[in-house]
């Protein structure tokens, strides 16, 4: 087991200002995050590939995971590619799957030294042997962490989750170990990718669109959601805090009247 990060300390006035405003004991146990606007970044910076937004975008999520550890935060998702993204160009394909290797391996000793655990959430059959090599090792080396865990969401999509989960299902009724009248909110549940995580209480997009894009459909049923206009690969601590303090001036009534703290 490797010792607890240290706690965040703001490093700038201005991310002492939002620090000062946020209250430590009702941050959100599990945020997501959709990680848009890597190709457009890129053709800000006139860059001839879109894989360079990609790349730039590897230390933005350094930066989310280093915050989310520093914050004692249970988890972290990231959308780190989905299953409509298999129908990019083979050769943008091909780049982030090497991209993800690189960054599986490289990463081994920032998330060690952040207590991180890796899990991965999709059709993770689906990506290059080689990438689901280095993802079972990273996951492998850093099992024993029992801080965050930052769960990659990799070949996924959220209405082929809860087709997954049907099917599962589906097998076990079949089977005879469960019956339809078996079947609750929370059995269903647990059929899903990674059902030892709380839902997440906010989902942060960055690049300024508005859309959930299949992801965690299940799960955001009473997410808070926060768009930034920031595109990903400028995202940073500052931006990070900035999604926390927006989530802490909602008020969660979860279908009911009174706003209730969880």
């Amino acid at each position: 087991m490797t010792a607890e990060p240290k706690l965040l300390e703001p490093v700038s006035p201005e991310e002492a200002s939002v620090f000062s405003r946020l209250q430590l004991d009702t941050l959100p146990r599990h945020i997501a995050i959709i990680m848009d606007g890597n190709g457009r970044w890129a053709r800000q910076k006139s860059f001839g590939e879109r894989i360079e937004g990609h790349r730039a975008g590897t230390e933005s999520v350094r930066a989310a995971t280093r915050t989310a550890a520093q914050l004692r935060l249970q988890a972290l998702t990231l959308y780190a590619f989905s299953t409509e993204n298999w129908a990019r160009p083979k050769r943008e394909v091909t780049a982030l799957m090497s991209l993800l290797e690189s960054f599986l391996i490289k990463e081994i000793p920032e998330l060690m030294d952040n207590n991180v655990r890796l899990v991965a959430s999709g059709r993770l059959d689906e990506l290059p042997a080689s990438a689901r090599n280095k993802l079972s090792h990273t996951m492998s080396v850093t099992a024993g962490n029992d801080g965050l865990v930052l769960n990659l969401a990799l070949s996924y999509g959220g209405r082929q989750e809860i087709v997954d989960a049907c099917r599962s299902l589906m097998q076990r009724a079949q089977s005879g170990e469960i019956r339809p009248e078996d079947l609750t909110t929370d059995a269903f549940a647990q059929a899903l990718y990674q059902p030892g995580l709380p839902e997440p209480e906010l989902l942060v997009r960055t690049s300024g669109e508005q859309r959930v894009s299949n992801f965690l459909l299940w799960q955001i049923a009473y997410t808070e959601f926060v768009y930034l206009p920031v595109l990903w690969p400028d995202f940073r601590r500052i931006h990070f805090l900035d999604a926390l303090e927006a989530y802490q001036n909602r008020e969660r009534r979860f279908g009911g009247v009174e706003p209730v703290r969880r």
